[in-house]
């Protein structure tokens, strides 16, 4: 499928492309369900102040939740999957513009609900318990919701807070917007003279580049653009951050992450383990640098040095076909229950592989789950491929078991398990493929792949959350995010992260600014957490065999039945501790000192 030209959407075969008729046969039956579902708003609205009226009319109204999560959930899924597929589509855009329109709309409509439900009297919960046992399925949304008693308004206040959420994206919007599509690069020269076009887009892949010249070329103009605009960056991410501490103080909360945290119940002593736990393990990390230095051959190695391959010649190429069946034959371990789901997303095109002509770039499961999740790639022929076929799979397998097993109402999981499932897939298929092979070249090849996971997601993100803790913390000090301070903090960070043997370039004190996570509210360390867990969960697979993949399929099947701590506890995983985060480097160091071994003989 590789071409020198991409094609149009219409030139991809059929086989290659998502079956988005599982969902809707066309538009016309898209626009029919958008229609019917017009009628939600005022179906919600009719149960305001009556929730607690009785049972029975509590019931019914978590009956007609359910019926709109499936619903929104098709009609949303089929517009944002079109729209996906060619951006350029206006008639997709518009589609998921309706989609969008629609799920605010119910959502301002059931802005009563919260506050309604938490105001009703412990006693009377209790008795709708005992008259009603269909309201049983329930209990554990309505303890969700009940569990924010104290953070919750008035329904009139919560009703202006959901109309200002809108509002709140802002920041975001606007980042986005300047970074992607305002900001201009121009070309950067190689060694050889010849120029290579810079974007957003663009700028990982040149610093993947083997040539040391447009590497440093690339970094030295991505990040004077950013430069040049750094005042408006940080205004930009200083309004980000008022946002969040306007919501946590109204909401009665102490701080922006416990805030954030608390949607998802979350401790924040999980997120301080981790930073911790990082902090002690950076031993690690300046071994690694100082690993890569050597194997680049280089008297300093700079920040425009920490994307390039240290073993680039064993790069194959792997077709989509080898992928499926590598990563086939990598999961096994899981069962033949989980091979045959894995099969029927194979077969029955549930994933979209290749590029083509304004589809979305990067890879997704789309967490779609009626009738089936579907999985968005940009297959290119390479190990990152093969890998991310696997990720992306095992997030869909979660969707999948966990709809399957559970009711509408918890078969959703928060995002903090969401990258556990992906990840044991990953970890799964690294540890497959350095089982059949001797090959040193090759082994050296695999085992720098999973240090450059380990470095990209436990340190990478840890960094940036740490980043992030620090910004809120000065957000709630009422200090404003000017462009020096955030400047000096990711410096600061960077050479703590990064260890005496990298050069801390200027220039990567502005990497803030290119970062568009810092808009998504205390995201990035469950990055880190997740990673963590699933290599815990991984190694116990290998080593305790069929116990320990009947108690995973169990946490892929538990949805929100339980917090996510709790969750993670049933496949044998304590995240409330900084073991798993210990743990997991502790792997990060043995495969080091065995790279080492391989390319010298004996660990340095």
């Amino acid at each position: 499928m590789k071409k020198d030209k991409l094609p149009k959407r219409s030139e991809v075969p059929v086989e290659f492309t998502w079956n988005l008729k599982d969902i809707f046969e066309d538009d016309k039956a898209f626009e029919a369900a958008l229609e019917n579902a017009k009628a939600y708003p005022e179906k919600v609205g009719a149960f305001c102040g009556r929730l607690g009226e009785s049972a029975e009319t509590m019931l019914e109204f978590f009956k007609l939740q359910d019926e709109i999560t499936i619903e929104i959930s098709k009609i949303y899924g089929y517009a944002s999957l079109k729209s996906d597929e060619d951006t350029s589509d206006g008639a997709s855009q518009i589609m998921k513009g309706k989609a969008i329109n629609l799920y605010v709309a119910i959502s301002g409509a059931g802005a009563f609900a919260t506050p309604e439900i938490i105001s009703i009297p412990d006693e009377t919960i209790a008795k709708f318990f005992d008259e009603c046992k269909e309201l049983e399925v329930y209990r554990r949304p309505i303890q969700v919701i009940r569990h924010s008693k104290d953070h919750v308004l008035s329904p009139e206040c919560e009703t202006i807070l959901a109309r200002a959420g809108e509002i709140a994206q802002g920041p975001e919007t606007i980042g986005g917007i300047l970074r992607n599509a305002d900001m201009k690069y121009g070309e950067v020269a190689d060694s050889q003279g010849n120029m290579h076009p810079l974007s957003s887009g663009t700028f990982v892949l040149l610093e993947e580049s083997e040539d040391r010249v447009l590497r440093e070329n690339a970094f030295k103009r991505c990040y004077g653009k950013y430069g040049e605009l750094k005042n408006t960056l940080a205004s930009i991410l200083d309004a980000q951050f008022k946002q969040l501490v306007f919501f946590a103080n109204t909401r009665k909360y102490n701080s922006t992450l416990e805030a954030s945290l608390d949607r998802t119940e979350v401790p924040t002593l999980v997120y301080h383990n981790l930073i911790e736990a990082v902090h002690q393990n950076l031993d690690k990390m300046y071994r690694y640098v100082a690993l890569r230095k050597k194997l680049l051959g280089v008297d300093e190695l700079h920040m425009y040095d920490v994307y390039t391959p240290i073993v680039p010649d064993a790069a194959k190429e792997i077709d989509f076909e080898t992928a499926k069946n590598t990563v086939k034959e990598a999961l096994q371990v899981l069962g033949p229950d989980y091979i045959a789901i894995l099969d029927e997303g194979f077969s029955n095109r549930w994933i979209d592989v290749y590029e083509n002509e304004g589809k979305r770039s990067g890879a997704y499961s789309s967490g779609l789950s009626y009738p089936h999740p579907y999985v968005l790639l940009n297959h290119s022929g390479n190990l990152d491929s093969m890998f991310t076929l696997a990720h992306e799979m095992g997030h869909a397998l979660h969707s999948y078991h966990s709809t399957k097993y559970q009711p509408t109402c918890t078969a959703d999981y928060v995002i903090f398990v969401a990258e556990v499932a992906s990840t044991v897939n990953e970890v799964l298929l690294m540890k497959h493929l350095l089982s059949i092979t001797n090959d040193k070249k090759d082994r050296a090849y695999l085992i720098n792949h999973f240090l450059e996971q380990f470095k990209g997601t436990v340190y990478r993100q840890t960094m940036f959350a740490e980043f992030e803790l620090e910004l809120g913390k000065m957000a709630e000090s009422a200090e404003t995010l000017t462009a020096d301070a955030l400047c000096a903090k990711y410096l600061e960070l960077n050479k703590k992260y990064f260890g005496p043997d990298m050069i801390s370039d200027d220039e990567i004190s502005l990497e803030w600014a290119r970062i568009p996570h810092f808009f998504y509210n205390y995201y990035v360390f469950q990055y880190a957490t997740g990673f963590s867990a699933a290599v815990a969960i991984a190694e116990r697979i290998l080593s305790e065999g069929e116990p320990a993949v009947k108690a995973y399929k169990q946490f892929l099947s538990a949805g929100s039945s339980k917090d996510p701590i709790s969750v993670l506890k049933i496949a044998g995983v304590d995240m409330s501790t900084p073991e798993p985060v210990n743990s997991g480097l502790k792997l990060f160091g043995e495969l080091i000192g065995e790279m080492e071994e391989l390319v010298w003989g004996v660990p340095l």
